[in-house]
């Protein structure tokens, strides 16, 4: 994108590349469903394919990010603070990272979910995903925000978002602990190794919801001062 290109961008509103990060973040995320699809299936080739996608989207994700440090105005006048929104940065992109670091440890063992743990393991996936895009909802009413001053209903609107936001990572807690207490009850008939990548990846998905909930704890951080 030409510098001057992303410059109207921040002209019109310093919330849209923001905005258009968390897209390319969450759909980036959204693609570990295929990706596990694929893996209950042991289809690793169609796994492969889906990785490849996950890890163009993480490229896509940090090019734009790059590209937001280096062209965020800093001497200008802006209705948020640098600072804050180059956290709020971080923490989204953290979530493309963890989704490629997923599916590039579960392709590279070709490490299958048990068939006594797929259930529950396809629905705590899907409980840190919903977390990803509540995340994403409530940043993309950040142009709302702006234009009401970060006053009235739009901020009751976000900050029970970001309620819901955490409600959604309690509920990946407990599915959490849940799995773990599974894996261990069939760990001794498992190859030992897979075992502890399998606590690894329990793990990490988990991480997808922690990292959402920063995302939101970030925005009410940036609510707070304004």
């Amino acid at each position: 994108m030409p510098n001057n290109s992303i410059l109207g961008v921040f002209a019109k509103s310093p919330i849209k590349p923001l905005e258009k990060h968390i897209r390319i973040v969450t759909k980036c995320a959204r693609q570990l469903t295929p990706f596990f699809t694929a893996v209950e299936a042991s289809d690793w080739e169609k796994a492969t394919k889906v990785r490849k996608d996950i890890s163009q989207l993480e490229k896509d994700a940090d090019t734009l990010k790059r590209q937001l440090r280096l062209e965020l105005p800093g001497g200008l006048f802006m209705p948020v603070d640098r600072a804050d929104l180059l956290e709020l940065l971080t923490q989204q992109d953290r979530i493309a990272n963890k989704a490629k670091d997923i599916s590039g440890r579960v392709l590279g063992r070709e490490l299958e979910i048990p068939d006594a743990l797929q259930k529950d393991f396809n629905s705590y996936l899907a409980r840190c995903i919903d977390a990803i895009e509540k995340a994403a909802d409530a940043i993309n009413e950040l142009d709302d925000l702006l234009e009401t001053g970060f006053r009235g209903r739009e901020v009751d609107l976000v900050e029970k978002m970001i309620l819901q936001l955490d409600e959604i990572e309690d509920d990946t807690d407990s599915m959490q602990i849940s799995l773990r207490s599974n894996l261990r009850s069939i760990e001794k008939d498992l190859n030992p190794v897979d075992v502890m990548f399998l606590y690894q990846i329990i793990e990490w998905v988990g991480d997808l919801a922690d990292l959402a909930e920063r995302v939101g704890a970030r925005l009410e951080i940036l609510l707070a001062k304004n």
